[in-house]
């Protein structure tokens, strides 16, 4: 469990307000958070070929996106509920930690931060490393050729198909909804056929598409 405290710096590649557009939450309006970092890979091209998870197409490299920066856990939060509370009714907040990977930064001091401001706190992650106990929504992004420390969620996305990851070796873990998402690749289409059929085969997991990407949400 990753430790209280008050005046920690976090890194934040970026913030702003959009909607969710996969999983279990898809098409709800949340702030997301990006921290920068990610203990699977560095963010920089040049080091792409030494990447534990050679597929990913974030852009969490330094502190230069929109509302980046430096915070300590008041001021992100602050950060996060004006963002918020500019855009919409102050009603139903929702921030989603995201990275990279979070759990390199986040704590119980922030989540709590969150909650005095009546955000509802969630997490996606690859699973790796321990996580606040204090987070209301975890999401599990499993990458292949990792030891995944975080058995127990709300939601369970594989990329699919993925080399080196089974999702049938995730089925008896203990989350309360499980879901394939197609890679995005050039062989989107073909991954997604995969995927519908994985689905259809196997109705524990269900099928998760990137509507911010399908529809160019920003």
């Amino acid at each position: 469990m990753a430790e209280k405290t008050t005046d920690k710096i976090y890194s934040i590649k970026e913030i702003y307000y959009t909607l969710q557009g996969e999983g279990f939450h898809a098409g709800r309006p949340a702030v997301f958070c990006r921290f920068s970092g990610c203990n699977l890979w560095t963010g920089r091209e040049e080091d792409r070929h030494k990447a534990i998870c050679q597929f990913c197409d974030t852009n969490f490299w330094g502190t230069d996106g929109i509302n980046g920066g430096k915070y300590n856990a008041e001021e992100l939060a602050n950060t996060i509920h004006s963002i918020f509370s500019e855009s919409t009714e102050k009603e139903h907040a929702f921030v989603v930690f995201t990275g990279g990977e979070p759990a390199l930064q986040i704590d119980e001091a922030l989540v709590q931060a969150m909650h005095d401001r009546s955000f509802e706190v969630a997490i996606e992650t690859n699973g790796t490393l321990a996580i606040p106990a204090n987070i209301d929504w975890v999401t599990v992004s499993p990458k292949a050729n990792t030891e995944i420390r975080i058995t127990t969620g709300n939601e369970m996305k594989i990329v699919f198909p993925q080399p080196g990851i089974n999702p049938k070796d995730f089925s008896e873990q203990a989350f309360d909804h499980f879901y394939l998402q197609p890679m995005d690749s050039k062989d989107w289409e073909e991954n997604a056929i995969k995927t519908i059929n994985y689905c259809k085969e196997h109705p524990q997991w269900k099928m998760s598409v990137q509507i911010h990407k399908i529809l160019n949400i920003p």
